[in-house]
């Protein structure tokens, strides 16, 4: 979730990245930051939003140790996009509440450098889902938002070697082959995001807050 900024020259999408949880730390906050903006302004897009142009993606984060449920369910701010990190995640992988979302629950494992998990669950925030067609080959590098399990050509294999799709065996898409393309932000459909209160919003408050999965006893996720 964020805000859209129109300058002269640029429309401007701002978030906020808002990590806590006991995998959570300074350096694995900055970590996402720069993937995210790193990747969504890899591809040049100019769109015709009361003129023409340049999309641009700004991101600001902060990691904090101590947070309360009713800091993410109060939260009103659409730049604020809570996260809770940890080395346990119920299902084994990292998500977000919705296609179009402000919060979510990542596995530490999934946040290394160059992992694009951070960009992809970012893409799912600002409202873009998975594509429904899984079989890439023969059309080149994935986009961001194509899935674990994704069929691909070799090179973008876990193991180039595998046999396409047997998974046992590295068959299907390494995540960190992921790229933002230039369909997946006009996917977005920028020009047609109607104005709110004099400003410009993308995705909606899901504003949950998450316990620890690894905790015995796990009680119900917190949300509006």
């Amino acid at each position: 979730m964020g805000i859209i900024e129109i300058t002269f020259t640029e429309l401007l999408i701002k978030a906020h990245i808002i990590t806590y949880g006991n995998a959570a730390n300074p350096g694995i906050t900055q970590l996402i930051r720069d993937e995210i903006e790193t990747m969504w302004n890899e591809p040049v897009v100019f769109v015709d939003l009361e003129g023409s142009r340049q999309v641009r993606f700004s991101i600001t984060a902060e990691y904090r140790h101590v947070i309360s449920p009713e800091e993410v369910i109060s939260n009103t701010d659409p730049r604020n996009n809570y996260f809770r990190i940890e080395d346990f995640a119920m299902g084994n992988i990292s998500f977000v509440d919705g296609i179009g979302c402000n919060s979510g629950y990542f596995k530490a494992e999934n946040l290394y450098s160059g992992s694009t998990t951070a960009a992809h669950e970012f893409g799912h925030t600002i409202g873009l889902r998975h594509p429904k067609h899984l079989d890439l080959r023969g059309k080149g590098t994935p986009g961001i938002m194509y899935p674990r399990g994704t069929l691909v050509d070799p090179q973008f294999q876990y193991n180039p070697a595998a046999k396409a799709g047997d998974s046992t065996d590295g068959g299907t898409m390494h995540p960190k082959y992921r790229r933002v393309q230039v369909a997946d932000i006009l996917m977005l459909n920028l020009p047609m995001l109607a104005a709110n209160n004099g400003q410009r919003i993308i995705g909606e408050f899901s504003s949950v807050w998450h316990p620890d999965h690894g905790t015995t006893g796990i009680k119900p996720d917190i949300r509006v």
